[in-house]
């Protein structure tokens, strides 16, 4: 476990402040890192610093809570919705821009390069990539509870109480396609290559529909509530988290019905709290409730730690879009930025 020490060391840099850490994001131009706090900060930390925490900024952007971060439509800044019931667009400078304010909190936000799309309830606003143009609010039968674009734009989709809303973005006529299952789904991924659609369920379970036919896919047996799940870049696998290890439910041949889930890096009475996949390679990077953040990979299933425990629980991750760099942030307001230039 010394070489975990000397990783961080040689290759990383954390700073602690006084909030937990609720979302991380990277821009498009992979050259700022986003950490959002409960207290409404947002943290840069460009990659010119990227080992000087000292030099990372500060910057106000929301009274209450940030709830939802993701980069900006355009190379650089980021989108957020807190819950002071605003959409702010921070640059990478820190100059922050009121887009939206309403009555409810704003609770999820995703962005592709040409369109904006957030949620407050049960409406969901899509907007160009200026953010200040609407295009169209789709309503949901209840409070939206994650958003997500296909891998090419043009479909979105939200998970809400009893399902998943399917729409095309570019649609004249919003005719919305609904994923029906009895329960409170709480977050949603897609396929890369636009097969399925998986949530995850306030049960200890994710639930998943064939978009091909709208069959049925239930993945079950998770000890814990699955809070993460993150499609690997080629959709082979999907990785959650939910146990003492990563849990990798396969993709391919006929799967994941009928067959078992593979896990990686497991640590024993450790539970996983947030997954993320590698945007290049077949590596999964992996955060943990004593703050253990490591690397998997999926073929061979070597594993190179980043941390050992100490820090909280693992809350956010990301990587830069060529995967050179990553921050985590954790519960106990810990920040780490690591260089993995060199570690691949």
């Amino acid at each position: 476990m010394s070489g975990t020490v000397e990783l961080m060391a040689s290759r990383g840099a954390e700073r602690r402040i006084e909030a937990p850490i609720s979302a991380v994001a990277c821009a498009r131009d992979g050259q700022t890192f986003a950490i959002g706090t409960v207290e409404g900060e947002i943290y840069l930390i460009p990659m010119a610093v990227l080992r000087q925490p000292e030099a990372w900024q500060r910057v106000e952007a929301h009274d209450g809570a940030v709830l939802c971060l993701a980069p900006d439509a355009g190379s650089s800044g980021f989108v957020s919705g807190g819950e002071d019931n605003r959409l702010v667009r921070t640059s990478a400078n820190g100059e922050t821009t009121e887009l939206h304010r309403g009555r409810r909190w704003v609770e999820c936000v995703a962005t592709t390069t040409s369109h904006i799309a957030f949620s407050a309830g049960k409406d969901m606003e899509l907007r160009d990539a200026s953010g200040e143009k609407t295009l169209k609010t789709l309503e949901h039968p209840s409070t939206v509870t994650g958003i997500v674009f296909d891998a090419k734009g043009k479909r979105i989709a939200a998970s809400h109480y009893n399902g998943a809303s399917m729409w095309f973005v570019q649609a004249k006529v919003d005719s919305v396609r609904g994923l029906a299952w009895k329960g409170s789904h709480t977050g949603i991924a897609i396929h890369p290559g636009g097969e399925a659609l998986v949530t995850t369920m306030q049960e200890n379970d994710l639930h998943g529909w064939r978009l091909a036919d709208g069959h049925n896919m239930r993945m079950s047996g998770y000890p814990k509530q699955v809070a993460s799940l993150d499609f690997t870049r080629n959709g082979r696998w999907l990785a959650t988290s939910g146990a003492d290890a990563i849990v990798m439910w396969p993709f391919f041949g006929g799967g994941p019905m009928g067959k078992p889930p593979a896990e990686l890096a497991r640590l024993p009475g450790v539970f996983c709290s947030f997954v993320k996949a590698h945007p290049k390679q077949d590596v999964i990077a992996a955060g943990f409730e004593d703050g253990t953040v490591l690397l998997a990979e999926t073929s061979s299933e070597r594993v190179l730690p980043m941390c050992m425990g100490g820090r909280g629980r693992v809350t956010g991750v990301a990587f830069t879009p060529q995967g050179g760099a990553m921050v985590f942030g954790t519960e106990d307001g810990v920040i780490a930025a690591l260089d993995l230039s060199e570690a691949d």
